[in-house]
Parts: C-alpha cells; sequence; structure tokens
C-alpha cells in the first residue's frame, strides 16, 4: 500500500472541565491531509475475496509525551464496501474527530506518526488488523497558534 500525507496544523490551548471543577489547559491539534493508496490487493491477493465483506479504514497518531510513553488518536476513517473503489484520492481531508491531548504534549513534538490502517470485516472468522507499509512523522509548532474556524 501507498500513501502520501500533507500535513498543515495549528496547535492552540482550549479550556477544558475536568470533574473536580479545575480547569486545565490541552492542546488540539487540527490535521489537513492527502492520502493516495491503492488497496486492491492483499498479502494473498485480491484483497476482496468471497470472504470480506467490508473494510474498516482509519488514520491514526501515534506520539509519546513526558507523562505517557504511548499515545494513540484515531484522526480519520472510512468504510469501504464491496464494490467500492479500492484505490483512494483524497485531497485536503481534515480529521473528523478532535486531536486532543491531555496536557501539552502537542506543542513542540518532533515526532507525530500517521499511520493508515483497516480491519477486514469477513462475512464469518476473525477480523484481522491489517497495517499500511508506510508511515509519516511530522513535527508539531513550537508556539500556539489560533484560528477563527477549522
Amino acid at each position: 500500500m501507498r500513501y502520501v500525507v500533507r500535513i498543515t496544523y495549528v496547535t492552540h490551548e482550549r479550556e477544558i472541565m475536568r470533574k473536580d471543577n479545575l480547569v486545565e489547559r490541552s492542546d488540539l491539534g487540527f490535521i489537513t491531509f492527502d492520502i493516495t493508496a491503492d488497496i486492491l490487493n492483499g498479502k494473498n491477493g485480491f484483497i476482496f475475496d468471497w470472504n470480506v465483506k467490508q473494510l474498516f479504514l482509519y488514520l491514526s497518531a501515534e506520539y509519546s509525551t513526558k507523562n505517557n510513553a504511548l499515545n494513540q488518536v484515531v484522526l480519520w476513517d472510512k468504510i469501504m464496501l464491496r464494490g467500492d473503489n479500492p484505490r483512494l484520492f483524497l485531497k485536503d481531508m481534515k480529521s473528523k474527530y478532535f486531536f486532543f491531548d491531555d496536557g501539552n504534549g502537542l506543542k513542540g513534538n518532533r515526532n507525530v506518526t500517521l499511520t493508515l490502517s483497516w480491519n477486514v470485516v469477513p462475512n464469518a472468522g476473525i477480523l484481522p488488523l491489517v497495517t499500511g507499509s508506510g508511515h509519516v512523522s511530522v513535527p508539531f509548532p513550537d508556539t500556539y497558534e489560533t484560528t477563527k474556524s477549522y
């Protein structure tokens, strides 16, 4: 599988309320990306064989902070049904889900790794997880920026 991800981002502080009513500041990142992927063929040939009902594709971000050795966030997902075009050409896509950190781990983080993965949803049997063959690591800015809209 091949994919290309172009990143533009804005990280800024956002106030959130906790159960104990303390206000804490957390990072919220915005990512715009392109994905070009050919998911036509699996390891053993055609990916949509007789037992594949659909694919659940998702783009995730992994990074580490001083508080957590591993953070994983799903940014975008898509269900691909049998008969859909297995070649993706997505341009200027925005993350579907918020990219929150539970502190200030996005600001200045030099190693946020984006990965395109998918689950095969069979007609019967186990649910295998397949990860794309490439990863993209991107640095986040050292300063906060604010935007009027996303």
